[in-house]
Formats: structure tokens, C-alpha cells, sequence
């Protein structure tokens, strides 16, 4: 919201049709010297200046534009920002992404074209981070390995950031699920969160890690930690293309998708979460804001006021139309005054 400091500098507005009235009752005509190109009784002298009194009249918008800018700064304008604070802890929510090869296949509905796995995964955590829900947001990738790209944070710029950052194929080419889901548990057991939860988007089943996703499972039910889990994709042949980050090669051709939701439905069912097949990004959306439903906790909050002194914008624009008017009428209208 903008507010003026100043109000009292708008009366300086009035001048603009009093000068007007002025000029129209004859007070302020220009000197003019009359000239007679003729006198004889062939064809005349003809003049019509169209192009000129093009530009007359834009220098002049440009310079009552000018002026009111002028007046706009000079009644010291402020933007009010409102941001909500939130005073105590939400719910811990920790992504596990899977960024193995095969979350390249192009098989995920967005509109009327395909995307991506990873694409539509990315798109689905966005949707989420931008309800603004109070919670603290952390980010798993997982592969052959696990690695933390964002411990639980309420920095969403950040965090957006580190998940735009991932590629696939950098942690290997299998699918440690239970390790990854181990990794998660371990940085947010200890949280004084009122809730936490794991949410695993994966494609395929558990092939690479030492620990079984069961047990990972369990772990977390010890823990107090909710586990959902999304199988992304569809099962068939699929066009699948990815860069290899560590070779720069380029991968492309068919994927076969036969991945088994079996496995990841026993993941959510002994964490106490639920399994959520996922083929579209509005699917994937929808899901995961039903999560956000239910995972939700009571938050105090209170609003925190800053103003931003908007004056030198308005100033700068104020002279730059100034500028434009007079070398309007200086260079192309000739004009001396």
C-alpha cells in the first residue's frame, strides 16, 4: 500500500488548469512575428505542420507528466509492506527426491504436453512453498546415495534455490530408497517440531543402499515422523532424456516403466502415511496440498510493518521526463525558450 506522507504537496496540481485558463483568456500568448512570404497573385506560400504539432503536443504531455511526478515525489511517498510472522514453530516437512536416470522420462501431464518426472516434482514443491503455510521445508536428493541439499527451514528463497539446482544423475543411477528415507529421519528426529513428515517422490523400487525401506519405515514411526509416499509415472514405454552431469553426455531413447507401487504403499502403511500414484501435476498438486491439510498445526503469528521510501523514483522519473520534454522542443522543434 502507498501512502503520502506529505498530502498538502498535491494543491501544487491546481497550477495545471489555472495555467490553462490563463492561457485561454489571452495571458499568456507567445510572440509571434508575422511574416509575408507574398504578395503577388500567384500561388501562395502553403505550411502544414502536422509532424511538428505532433511533437509540440508530446513535449507537452511529457512535461505535464513531468510536473505531477514532481509533485507525487514531493509528497513524499511510502509502499507500506505487511509480512506475517510467525512466532511459533510449524510443522517439519522434508522432501525425499528421488534424481535417479529414469525421473528424465517424459511421461507427467501438464496442460496439453508432457514433463518430466523430476520437472513435475519440482512444480508439485513449488505449488506447496507458495500456500505459505508456516512450515519449515527441507530437501533430500536420492539416489545410488542420499544427500541433504536443504536442512528444515522456513527460508523458502533458499530453499527453492537448492531444489532448482538438482540434476539428475548426480548421485549415481539406482534408487536407495531406505537410505534416503534414513538420512531424512536422522535430521529431523530430534526437531521440537508438533509434526513431522517425510514426503518420498520416487519412480522405482529400492535396488542400492544397505538399508531396506521397511526398516527406514519403522525408524520413523519410532520417531514420531509421518512417511507419504508418490509414485511418479506410468507404466509402459517412455521417452526419456537426460544430460549426464559428470560425462556432459547426452542420453536419450525409451524407458521401460514397470516399477511396482507394492513396495511403497508397505512404506507409507508402516509409517503411518498413505501412498499417492501420481500422473499428472495436478494430481501431484493436489496430493500434496492434502498433506499440507492434514499435517497443518496451530500458529501463533503477529504482522510486521516495513515502509520503503519510494521519493528518488519518483524524482528520477520526474527529471527524465523534464529532460525528454526539453530536448523535444530544444532539437526538433528549434524551439529557443
Amino acid at each position: 500500500m502507498i501512502v503520502c506522507e506529505n498530502p498538502l504537496a498535491f494543491i501544487f496540481l491546481l497550477a495545471i488548469p489555472i495555467l490553462y485558463i490563463l492561457r485561454n483568456l489571452g495571458f499568456f500568448s507567445r510572440i509571434s512575428f508575422p511574416l509575408t512570404i507574398s504578395d503577388w497573385e500567384g500561388k501562395q506560400f502553403s505550411y502544414r505542420p502536422t509532424l511538428i504539432n505532433i511533437f509540440s503536443v508530446f513535449a507537452e504531455i511529457l512535461a505535464i507528466c513531468g510536473y505531477i511526478t514532481l509533485i507525487i515525489a514531493l509528497s513524499n511517498p511510502v509502499i507500506h509492506h505487511q509480512e506475517k510472522v510467525y512466532t511459533s514453530r510449524g510443522t517439519d516437512i522434508l522432501f525425499v527426491l528421488d534424481t535417479s536416470p529414469s525421473m528424465a522420462a517424459k511421461d507427467i501431464s501438464l496442460v496439453n504436453s508432457t514433463i518430466s518426472r523430476i520437472e513435475a516434482a519440482k512444480i508439485g514443491i513449488k505449488t506447496l512453498l507458495n500456500s505459505d503455510r508456516g512450515a519449515n521445508y527441507g530437501l533430500i536428493a536420492m539416489a545410488s546415495e542420499a544427500a541433504v541439499i536443504v536442512p528444515p527451514t522456513d527460508d523458502k528463497k533458499l530453499f527453492l534455490e537448492r531444489l532448482d539446482s538438482l540434476v539428475i544423475g548426480s548421485l549415481g543411477e539406482g534408487s536407495a530408497i531406505g537410505t534416503g528415507l534414513t538420512t531424512a529421519i536422522y535430521h529431523i528426529a530430534s526437531s521440537k517440531a508438533p509434526k513431522k513428515c517425510i514426503i518420498l517422490i520416487t519412480d522405482g523400487e529400492n535396488n542400492a543402499g544397505s538399508v531396506h525401506p521397511e526398516t527406514a519405515a519403522l525408524l520413523a514411526l519410532e520417531n514420531d515422523i509421518t512417511v507419504y509416499a508418490f509414485g511418479i509415472g506410468t507404466k509402459g514405454t517412455v521417452p526419456i532424456e537426460y544430460i549426464d552431469p559428470n560425462t556432459g553426455d547426452v542420453h536419450s531413447g525409451f524407458y521401460e516403466s514397470v516399477f511396482d507401487e507394492a513396495p511403497l504403499e508397505a512404506i507409507a502403511s508402516a509409517a503411518g502415511g498413505k501412498y499417492f500414484g501420481i500422473e499428472s501435476t495436478m494430481s501431484l498438486s493436489d496430493s500434496l496440498s492434502e498433506i499440507a491439510r492434514k499435517e497443518n498445526t496451530v500458529q501463533t503469528f503477529r504482522f510486521r510493518s516495513t515502509d520503503e521510501n519510494v521519493f528518488r523514483i519518483f524524482l528520477i522519473a520526474a527529471i527524465a521526463l523534464f529532460t525528454t520534454a526539453w530536448t523535444i522542443r530544444r532539437l526538433c522543434l528549434k524551439e529557443i525558450l
